[in-house]
């Protein structure tokens, strides 16, 4: 039977699908987190002529919601603004949950309590507590064991249910930490709905498994688990087996996902684990797990206050508050919903969470370490760990470190400033961190071209904040050149479609690069598309290398690694591609060689860009010289036996690339030349004329017109940079100190101006 809900279809286990209904508690959701649909097939009520249902002993009626149901079943939605209370005869010690659908925007009325000096509720951790609970209430009051749910308000949702067959997003399983709530990607699900299919596992506090003797079938019990969550990856599998399928665990649900992979090696799995539990026999909370069983009941409010607090989701909705620098009435009144928010949902978990079925938990999260830590020899999957530097709970640093030394293709992130659930920290984005580190992917491989994602505006500027400093540094000055051969300062001389072929002289490090990209994204909104070496993709080896990380920003903006395959994408695409022809070579150069191209003596792309019409635009880039000075070069450091060998181990780590070549372009000895740093200049980019290529496509089959035009491009490209060299002496703001007291008295946003051209 196929669940058609969350935009996709999907074959799933029996009894592990929620009634299709729509939750969202008692309070007002704001209007920037979505609400939560539940999906299942297990206990669907039937629908009665006056709205009402089975198991409910109110429901006020009015028009129901449209949506899409599991075909072939009458599944129940609730009406807006309905109210249902849970039979007190279920349950006379449990609270009645008030359940509404209303999906008014509060943006208005926070807008007109804020101007009325009254408390703005803020969205995010509050949202979650209170999801969290209905979903427990929600779940307690229906029974059953664990099952999926998914999100409203996405892009996958019901209003695309209809063309789900053509959605080709892939599928994301959300596996929870042990609480097994599920709502921990409610931060991010509104941004994850854009670009996956989110289903999210919820684990009912009191499912047990059936079992009531608790140590001896703990791993059976996680093995039941692991099953349900099987079934689904393998159905979905058979249904798009060319489609990888993405496990995002958290804590226990990381073991889970490791699990999970280790029995399914053939299936293309992606695995984002943040703070895998796979260390928690060195978590703070192992000892007590001797003692839990002779807790009273009494101590579990206490309990679990106490992980909260250990969690590090208080502190973060306290500090959130305060670094809104709101009114004193107004922060106060924040804190005060922050708390009484925590303290309902502790106050349901108590009331349900039994000493018992908490002493089961703790040892079910003991026998997943276990069972995942015995089979990490067998996981092919690629993975992606995230691990926090204020992880109260575990040690994650430290066993992501170990995790990826035992993994076979695994990368790390680490967030120095994150606890236990980065998840649900602000500032926190899931999609970004998947982006910036090439994890996204439609297919079994990763295609750095069909597969990227275009930064958003607000995306940008997180990813760019931390380089911000450059602009101020080197304040570049952007020169290109009309069709008619005129110089304007400004970009206004570049191609708005593509595909374009810029072709260039790399600077020392590529110091131009983060300056060149974010002008082109700032004043064209265009991503250069830019040809990089490898070793910024994969490594041969651990070593001595930076680490991927370091490269995040380049390839979240873009950057591709060098091949003729990318290259091909990226025309067929109308792509803006950004090419250095001297490589690696040009950006190590040596003494003397600053504004020197080094090139091969053969076209390289001349051909390529024919067959598809693009324009090359050649561009010269100069200052890298005001910036600091090469004490020593790559000759320098060979004739020292300490580099020369650590030379060799980190050419040794990266893919050779050019090997085939003769002369000085075919080293590529990666090394770490010596710069002595300068007060900071200006660095100056001219963008020549474009090159047609359109309708060339036979004449420049041939080597001796294509290298023709090769050799157009290098001289355009020396001319460019000839023409920087002699203007730059003109510029009376080309020294940082100039610009900044320019900018003191015509203000720090202030354009500086440059030579006259």
């Amino acid at each position: 039977m196929a669940l058609m809900g969350s935009g996709v279809v999907a074959v799933a286990p029996a009894s592990c699908f929620w009634p299709c209904t729509d939750i969202c508690g008692h309070h007002k959701m704001s209007s920037n987190y979505p609400r939560t649909r539940i999906c299942s097939r297990r206990r669907l009520l039937p629908r009665y002529s006056n709205g009402s249902e089975a198991g409910a002993s109110s429901l006020s009626c009015r028009q129901p919601i449209v949506s899409a149901e599991p075909p072939g079943q009458s599944s129940v939605l609730l009406p807006p603004d309905s109210d249902i209370d849970i039979d007190s005869n279920s349950n006379s010690s449990r609270r009645q949950p008030h359940l509404s659908t209303t999906t008014t925007t509060t943006t208005t009325k926070q807008e007109a309590a804020a101007a009325a000096g009254g408390v703005v509720m803020s969205p995010g951790l509050i949202d979650y507590f209170q999801v969290s609970e209905d979903l427990v209430l929600r779940s307690e009051a229906d029974g059953g064991p664990p099952r999926w749910f998914c999100l409203l308000d996405c892009p996958c949702s019901s209003s695309h249910s209809a063309s789900s067959s053509k959605n080709h997003n892939p599928l994301l399983l959300y596996l929870p930490g042990v609480d097994g709530v599920g709502s921990g990607l409610l931060l991010q699900c509104k941004k994850l709905g854009e670009i996956f299919n989110v289903w999210c596992l919820h684990i009912p506090l009191s499912d047990r498994s059936s079992f009531s003797v608790l140590s001896p079938l703990c791993t059976v019990a996680f093995l039941d688990l692991v099953k349900l969550v099987e079934e689904t990856v393998r159905s979905e599998n058979s249904r798009r087996p060319h489609t990888p399928v993405y496990l995002v665990g958290e804590s226990f649900g990381g073991c889970l996902a490791l699990a999970i992979a280790s029995r399914n090696p053939d299936i293309d799995l992606v695995l984002v684990l943040a703070n895998p539990a796979t260390c928690f026999s060195k978590s703070q909370l192992l000892p007590l797990l001797p003692f839990s069983h002779l807790m009273p009941k009494e101590m579990n409010p206490s309990l679990l206050y106490m992980l909260c607090l250990a969690s590090g989701i208080p502190s973060r909705m306290a500090m959130d508050a305060l670094q809104k620098s709101l009114p004193l009435e107004q922060t106060v009144g924040e804190l005060s919903q922050a708390a009484r928010a925590v303290s309902s949902y502790i106050s349901v978990l108590a009331d349900l969470l039994g000493v018992e079925t908490l002493n089961w938990k703790l040892k079910m999260l003991k026998s997943a370490e276990a069972f995942s830590n015995s089979r990490l020899h067998a996981i092919k999957a690629r993975t992606l760990i995230l691990s926090s530097g204020r992880d109260s709970m575990l040690p994650s640093e430290e066993e992501g470190e170990r995790l990826r030394r035992l993994l076979p293709d695994c990368q790390i992130r680490t967030f120095s400033d994150r606890g236990h659930v980065p998840f649900l920290e602000d500032g926190f984005d899931l999609v970004t961190i998947i982006k910036c580190a090439s994890f996204y992917q439609r297919g079994r491989c990763v295609d750095y071209v069909l597969d990227y994602l275009p930064p958003k505006p607000p995306e940008f500027e997180q990813i760019y904040e931390p380089h911000r400093w450059t602009e101020v540094a080197c304040n570049p000055v952007m020169l290109s050149t009309l069709e008619n051969g005129k110089i304007v300062q400004g970009l206004k001389g570049i191609p708005c479609q593509g595909p374009v072929l810029y072709v260039g002289y790399h600077m020392m490090l590529g110091f131009e690069l983060i300056p060149l990209v974010a002008r082109f994204w700032m004043e064209r909104n265009i991503v250069l598309r830019g040809i990089a070496h490898p070793m910024a993709f994969k490594r041969l080896k651990d070593g001595k290398l930076p680490d991927l990380s370091t490269y995040d920003a380049f390839r979240f903006m873009g950057a591709v690694p060098a091949s003729a395959t990318t290259f091909y994408k990226l025309f067929s695409t109308k792509s803006h591609v950004l090419l250095y022809p001297g490589g690696m070579r040009e950006a190590l150069h040596r003494k003397g060689e600053e504004h020197k191209l080094i090139w091969p003596e053969q076209s390289e792309f001349v051909r390529m860009a024919a067959r598809f019409g693009a324009k090359i635009i050649p561009f010269g880039a100069v200052g890298e010289d005001d910036f600091g000075q090469l004490l020593f070069d790559y000759d320098d450091l060979m004739k020292i036996p300490y580099f020369e060998a650590f030379t060799r181990e980190l050419t040794d780590e990266a893919v050779n690339l050019r090997s085939e070549r003769e002369g000085e372009i075919a080293n590529q000895d990666i090394h770490l030349p010596v710069i002595l740093p300068k007060v900071p200049g200006r660095l100056y980019f001219l963008f020549g004329k474009p090159i047609e290529t359109e309708g060339r496509k036979q004449d420049l089959k041939r080597r001796d017109e294509a290298q023709q035009v090769y050799i157009q491009v290098k001289s355009e490209v020396e001319s460019c940079i000839a023409y920087l060299k002699e203007k730059r002496e003109n510029d009376p703001y080309r020294n940082v100190l100039a610009r900044l007291t320019y900018q003191a008295v015509n203000g720090f946003d202030a354009e500086v101006p440059t030579f006259e051209l």
